[in-house]
């Protein structure tokens, strides 16, 4: 099967998780990787001096930052094969009278407003360039089909990118665009952690979940923007095997 040569990406929330993880294997196959996070300091770590990483620090919720940000990768390469949309804040769990408004806008901020503003500067950025195209790989969620107890910022996010992933297909089609969506569940990162030691279930009680290696996360987005343009995975879900998704749970 043919793939793509390695090109260039960015990849937003790369300064831990698996973001951090997803970004380092870009650069071990060979891929020009923009790093985008809050703080300069962990996307340095990432970078761990490889001089194809460029590290760019931004809030990806702030439009004017967005553009300098992406601006500024595409100066350095020249033009951009890939976004991985991978930057995405949790909320604490509660009944939705309970989350402060304050916690709601926080989540949307980034979780779709960042998303679709990355989306809207790697798409422009694409249309533009010459040769025309290029790919967008959103980060979904298990919560983009399901909810979990007292998420209501979160799963409402998350059901928005894949609406955003939807949209972004059928409008690239004419730019030689792709979008695909990753749904990942109970990857184990240092946000997900408390999984393996207890969690809320749908029934009330609080129970340990499976968990799986993050790295897989990785190997798969990288199997999708290696991909040639002609194809595409529109949807894929990466999850630990015995985790309660499918089934009663």
């Amino acid at each position: 099967m043919a793939e793509q040569m390695a090109g260039s990406i960015i990849i937003t929330g790369a300064g831990s998780g698996i973001g951090r993880l997803t970004a380092r294997a870009f650069l071990d196959a060979g891929w020009k990787v923009g790093l985008v996070g809050r703080r300069e300091a962990p996307l340095a770590e990432t970078a761990a001096d490889n001089p194809d990483a460029l590290v760019l620090p931004f809030d990806v919720s702030d439009p004017d930052a967005v553009e300098a940000g992406f601006a500024r990768a595409v100066a350095e390469w020249g033009r951009l094969d890939a976004l991985f949309n991978n930057a995405g804040v949790f909320a604490k769990g509660a009944m939705i009278d309970e989350i402060p408004v304050e916690d709601w806008l926080s989540v949307c901020s980034v979780n779709i407003t960042g998303v679709v503003l990355c989306a809207r500067a790697a798409f422009g950025q694409m249309r533009r360039q010459d040769p025309q195209g290029g790919r967008i790989i959103n980060n979904g969620s298990i919560s983009a089909h399901v909810p979990r107890w007292g998420s209501v910022p979160y799963t409402t996010s998350k059901h928005a990118i894949t609406g955003l992933t939807k949209a972004l297909s059928l409008d690239g089609r004419a730019f030689d665009i792709a979008c695909g969506q990753i749904d990942i569940g109970n990857a184990l990162t240092d946000m997900a952690a408390p999984m393996a030691q207890g969690v809320p279930q749908a029934d009330g009680h609080v129970a340990p979940e499976p968990v799986m290696d993050a790295g897989h996360c990785a190997s798969t987005v990288l199997h999708m923007a290696s991909l040639p343009l002609d194809a595409n995975v529109q949807f894929v879900t990466v999850m630990a095997t015995a985790m309660p998704f499918i089934g009663r749970g």
